[in-house]
């Protein structure tokens, strides 16, 4: 079942764009778009959808002030990422403590917004899978208390690294870059950028081959 999405933003240019990137996943159904915040909490009843995009920048009202609100209404819960250029620290903690449940900054690239949904559907699915009663183990998952993997490089995220080292699992044989983006749904350019930092980390090894018209190429393997 999809996840119905309400996209709020001040800009209708910008709203757009967040709509046609989560039309390009089967997973997600926009289900309507606010440009502000009184239209936003008043969609959010008419529309009942399982997560809001929030802008923090509202003209009548902070997008701090209607995530109050949803929080503090009955009925079903909201999911709430905020999408915003909003950046002060002040306000990612407010944001924190009125219980939003992701925050991405803009600008950020296609890629990245991809990336934070996916991050998101991996969270909602476990938290789908988990019965009713969680041990200590599945509250520290759920409350992100695991051990931090080592810092991820500038413009590399955790949910693509494991979709890229899950292609290379799955194959009995080393892969090309090319061949690792295919399986992965990446451009050749951006398989190599994942695969190198799994080379630098010590969780890949290259391996010398040989590519097209005898060329010397490299793959890729686990070690």
């Amino acid at each position: 079942m999809s996840v119905r999405t309400l996209v709020v933003d001040d800009d209708f240019a910008v709203a757009a764009i967040h709509r046609g990137f989560l039309e390009a996943m089967p997973e997600f159904e926009v289900v309507g778009e606010a440009h502000r915040g009184g239209e936003a909490l008043r969609a959010v009843e008419a529309l009942r959808p399982d997560l809001v995009l929030l802008d923090i920048h509202l003209p009548d009202m902070s997008g701090l002030d209607v995530l109050s609100r949803l929080r503090a209404r009955g009925g079903p819960p909201v999911d709430v990422i905020a999408v915003t250029a909003a950046r002060e620290r002040e306000t990612v903690r407010q944001a924190m403590s009125r219980g939003v449940d992701n925050y991405l900054v803009k600008p950020f690239t296609r890629t990245a917004f991809l990336d934070r949904m996916r991050e998101y559907l991996a969270q909602r699915i476990e938290v789908q899978r988990l019965g009713q009663v969680l041990d200590q183990d599945e509250v520290d998952s759920l409350m992100h208390h695991r051990p931090r993997s080592p810092i991820m490089p500038k413009g590399l995220s955790a949910v693509t690294l494991r979709l890229v080292t899950d292609a290379l699992r799955d194959s009995e044989n080393d892969l090309s870059a090319q061949e690792v983006g295919d399986r992965a749904g990446l451009s050749r350019v951006s398989a190599r950028r994942y695969l190198e930092h799994l080379v630098t980390i010590g969780k890949a090894e290259v391996q010398p081959r040989y590519g097209m018209a005898n060329r010397p190429a490299h793959g890729y393997r686990l070690t």
